[in-house]
């Protein structure tokens, strides 16, 4: 490693390496493939940099972040590397200078989106420019049960083969199952060497707070810390312009970033927060900055991040300096919940929206935990710690109440009516509040009903929440999130085990405002459901959602949940054509079960000649072969039940002049 170190010094400036950087390097030197998991602000980058200039040819490193790459090439190219780029960010001058560095052979590192791999020629143009490795950097992009699934990562297996060429991967975030499909992806499931580096970052402080003015939250949390750089995540694009607002009316430098703005703007965002000293940056978590400051101070997300991988990459760019920074997360009731509907509405396949559920349960009980957060977030990734002393649960440990009576109340009301509803029908039930769905079940004469009235609705929804994040209870795709118990629930409810909630949490909850919904917490999953199947077909035949079927539709079938096409046809939106059109798919989703519909009979759903069909069909079935089941076989095509379903004769004479009766018949 004697060459690497004096690149480390001369160009990168470092006397030593990192711990667990050198023996990465020196794989990925020797050509070796390299999978290396390492925590954010562990000197990935420096992985595959350095190994580039111990050679001749050049490395290819395929990253999703533009504004991170022109970050990294900027930093080699002041470091005497050259290093460039082939983005959508890119000016006309840029472009050319890349192109003539690597039709020059001075291009040492090349740095492209996933996306480019898609455009033509950029294969035979690497295969001329001596590409000798391939580096990918934020790896889990490549799995589909990560946290940020990009399908153009798929290609960089195709890559690599085409080059045969070794390839180094990177990530901070990859729990098992993400690692086994970046070997599969990427490494066509030859064993690449893997370095697993852990996951902790010491300096930094996780805190967690239940939303309770959440904009006044930010804005305390932001003054205490004013003069430092930082970042706050939201959810939506509008939040970080009113935040960012907010912000500046409060004295702060601040400005807001998310896809929606234009390219220019961004940039001018970018290069501000790379110099600027105390600067506060508003972002959308989904479009992702990919910051490469070393000095950011603190990070806090003003709405619940997607999922604990998603948490660990965003709050790991604060402190990668290796100082002290610090964290804030808020969440509550209605960030739960549209992450469920977002997960819900999404076209993922069931056992992948399971694993979203999975990892969104996993976040609320990092969220709600007991003890030291840190040991529950490493815990996520396969590891053990002792309590870290830098979290805010290690600095004011909760109050600890035992849950398990209450959680049994909850477990019995949940198997008692089936496994079949949400947590809204099941309160109702706990809480005794004889609403009409309660009473149209039958649910109000369950013993359960009305035994948990010593806690309010908001405190009963803090303890189904603990419970989602205790892994006790999770919400079935197949019956649209209604609430089932696991298998780690069935000790507490036999009275073999017991479960310690969060009393702190119990009291923080009655006092939070609950919003507004379209439709209660018990249709809400079912219309979650419905929306997806909207905009599946919505997006197959590319028109907007609405024209499917409007919002007030989907609502009022999610309300009514019809089990027929007669039904269906009298839910208000639903005309003839979209009835026969639509129909059955939505019912579908409605009643779980395929129930295909003669077309004959879908064009009579709604009419009253739907239903004499249906009883013409059910007495030709008992009169196909007589009464004693010798007769000689008799039917009638659909098409002629169908007409004397319409014309309803009044006598014989009548109903054999139907085509398809005849005297015989009749």
């Amino acid at each position: 490693m004697t060459d690497a170190r004096q690149v480390l010094r001369e160009v990168f400036g470092f006397e030593d390496f990192r711990p667990g950087q050198a023996e990465i390097v020196d794989a990925v030197a020797a050509n070796e493939n390299v999978l290396a998991i390492m925590p954010t602000g562990g000197g990935k980058s420096l992985c595959f940099q350095l190994p580039a200039l111990l050679g001749d040819g050049v490395t290819v490193v395929i990253s999703p972040l533009i504004a991170l790459m022109r970050d990294q090439v900027r930093a080699l190219q002041a470091n005497g590397v050259a290093a460039g780029a082939l983005t959508s960010g890119n000016t006309g001058e840029e472009t050319d200078a890349v192109f003539d560095a690597l039709d020059d052979g001075r291009l040492r590192l090349l740095y492209m989106a996933p996306e480019r791999l898609a455009a033509g020629g950029v294969l035979g143009m690497l295969r001329r420019a001596n590409v000798r490795r391939i580096a990918v950097d934020e790896a889990h992009c490549v799995s589909q049960w990560g946290h940020d699934f990009r399908p153009d990562y798929l290609r960089i297996g195709a890559l690599r083969r085409a080059l045969d060429v070794p390839l180094a991967a990177f990530t901070a975030t990859a729990d098992a199952e993400t690692r086994t499909e970046i070997v599969e992806k990427l490494f066509d499931g030859a064993a690449p060497r893997s370095f697993l580096r852990g996951f902790d970052r010491p300096n930094i402080h996780l805190a967690f707070a239940p939303k309770n003015g959440p904009r006044q939250q930010i804005l305390s949390f932001a003054a205490a810390r004013k003069g430092q750089s930082g970042i706050v995540y939201c959810g939506t694009r509008a939040k970080t312009e009113t935040l960012a607002l907010a912000l500046r009316d409060d004295g702060h430098s601040a400005c807001h970033y998310h896809g929606g703005m234009e390219a220019e703007d961004r940039r001018i965002v970018e290069s501000r927060f790379s110099r600027e000293d105390g600067l506060i940056v508003v972002a959308t978590v989904a479009f992702g900055m990919g910051v490469d400051k070393p000095d950011i101070r603190w990070v806090a997300h003003a709405d619940l991040p997607k999922s604990i991988e998603a948490y660990y990459q965003e709050i790991g760019r604060a402190g990668r300096d290796g100082a002290p920074a610090e964290t804030m997360t808020l969440f509550g009731p209605d960030d739960i919940k549209l992450r469920r509907t977002q997960i819900d509405e999404g076209l993922a396949p069931p056992e992948r929206r399971m694993a979203d559920h999975a990892r969104l349960n996993a976040l609320l009980g990092l969220a709600e935990a007991l003890g030291c957060r840190r040991q529950v977030l490493l815990g996520y990734f396969g590891e053990t710690s002792d309590p870290c002393g830098r979290c805010d649960l290690c600095d004011t440990p909760p109050e600890i109440i035992d849950g398990s009576v209450a959680v049994q109340k909850a477990l019995s009301a949940i198997l008692r009516t089936g496994e079949y509803f949400g947590a809204g029908h099941l309160i109702d039930i706990l809480t005794g509040n004889a609403t009409d769905k309660v009473n149209a079940r039958g649910h109000d004469a369950l013993p359960t009903f009305g035994v948990g009235q010593e806690f309010s609705r908001p405190e009963w929804q803090a303890i189904f929440r603990q419970m989602m994040g205790r892994d006790l209870i999770r919400p079935d795709p197949e019956r649209h999130g209604a609430l089932r118990m696991t298998e780690a629930a069935r000790p507490i409810l036999r009275g073999e085990d017991t479960v310690s909630l969060r009393k702190d949490s119990l009291k923080k909850a009655s006092s939070r405002p609950q919003a507004r919904t379209l439709v209660s917490d018990e249709d809400a999953p079912l219309l979650s459901a419905l929306k997806a199947q909207r905009r599946a077909l919505a997006e197959a035949a590319r028109v907007p959602a609405y024209v499917v079927f409007p919002d007030r539709t989907l609502i009022e079938m999610a309300e009514r949940r019809p089990q027929t096409l007669d039904q269906m046809a009298a839910v208000s939106g639903v005309g003839a054509k979209k009835l026969e059109r639509y129909g059955q798919v939505f019912l579908s989703v409605i009643t779980g079960e395929d129930g295909s519909v003669h077309p004959t009979r879908r064009r009579l759903a709604g009419t009253g000649a739907g239903e004499i069909f249906d009883r013409l069909m059910e007495v030709q079935t008992t009169l196909a072969r007589g009464e004693d089941g010798t007769g000689k076989y008799l039917s009638c095509t659909h098409s002629t039940l169908r007409q004397i379903a319409e014309r309803r004769p009044p006598c014989i004479d009548t109903l054999q002049r139907i085509q398809g009766v005849g005297e015989v018949k009749a």
